[in-house]
């Protein structure tokens, strides 16, 4: 079985060592150029970018052509293909994915709405790799994938609502009035449709960080023994931040930090900082 997927996901450096999967970069325009994800473009270069210019950044959504292209060479050495995505609500890209999916005759594909991105999507796709790699049938890989999806959750804020204003991807009216009152959201995943929802408020982007912990101890209890990776867009300060404050609440098993990928740093800008989360007894683990 062969796993496509799309630039929508975060994974450290460690964590994509000696995997085997074909990604689709998802695109993005700054400043008049136009740049794959990942390929024309890396994670620091971009947020040098940004600091550089007062353009925008624009997204593009993947072409059913585009996703055509991959499962044929996918195809080429497994007709079974397992098509892991961005969340539906947050990107078309999924919908592309299955258009180009009904074109494949001589293909068996199976599409996955991973409704997440970033770390938190990550995981979906790092279960897949492993299980994929171990020989699991479909129906057990599938059924790992919702197991870590339901257990799992991303929260995260940032200094600057601009972008997400920018992007579409929050309410206008709503991210507007939030910018102009000097609000740091928390924003998280809703699991049911993949769209962000208000995870919680703080005047400062520190007071956030510092909010993000108690956020989660709302979720279990202080002490508890999580699973937790970090995730941010050339902050590795608020990083450093966020991982003080989440130790000084829980037993984190850490993952590598991330940066998180230009295509989706193009709707947040420079400074986020999230983690992703799970309770380490639930979570299952991988063969």
């Amino acid at each position: 079985m062969k796993i496509v997927t799309d630039s929508g996901f975060d994974l450290s450096p460690q964590q994509m060592q000696d995997i085997d999967l074909l990604t689709l970069p998802l695109k993005l325009t700054l400043s008049g150029v136009s740049y794959r994800s990942g390929v024309d473009i890396q994670k620091e270069e971009f947020y040098d970018l940004l600091k550089n210019t007062n353009d925008m950044p624009i997204t593009s959504t993947p072409s059913p052509g585009e996703f055509l292209e991959i499962y044929q060479k996918a195809a080429e050495e497994d007709p079974d293909i397992l098509s892991i995505h961005i969340s539906s609500g947050l990107s078309g890209t999924y919908n592309s994915a299955m258009t180009a999916a009904a074109q494949m005759e001589d293909a068996n594909i199976t599409l996955v709405d991973t409704r997440s991105l970033s770390i938190e999507m990550g995981w979906q796709v790092e279960a897949a790799i492993h299980a994929v790699k171990a020989g699991w049938d479909l129906d057990k890989i599938l059924a790992l994938m919702s197991q870590v999806r339901e257990l799992s959750e991303v929260v995260f804020t940032l200094p600057d609502l601009s972008y997400l204003i920018h992007g579409g991807r929050i309410s206008h009216l709503k991210g507007l009035l939030a910018s102009i009152l000097g609000i740091k959201p928390l924003i998280g995943v809703d699991k049911a449709d993949g769209k962000y929802y208000d995870r919680g408020k703080a005047r400062t982007f520190k007071s956030a960080v510092l909010a993000i912990p108690k956020y989660i101890a709302n979720k279990f209890s202080e002490g508890a023994h999580l699973r937790t990776q970090i995730a941010h867009a050339g902050n590795p300060e608020g990083a450093q931040q966020l991982r003080e404050a989440m130790e000084d609440k829980f037993q984190c098993e850490w993952l590598p930090d991330c940066s998180i990928s230009p295509v989706l740093g193009a709707h947040t800008g420079q400074g986020l900082v999230g983690v992703a989360f799970a309770s380490m007894e639930a979570f299952p683990v991988f063969p």
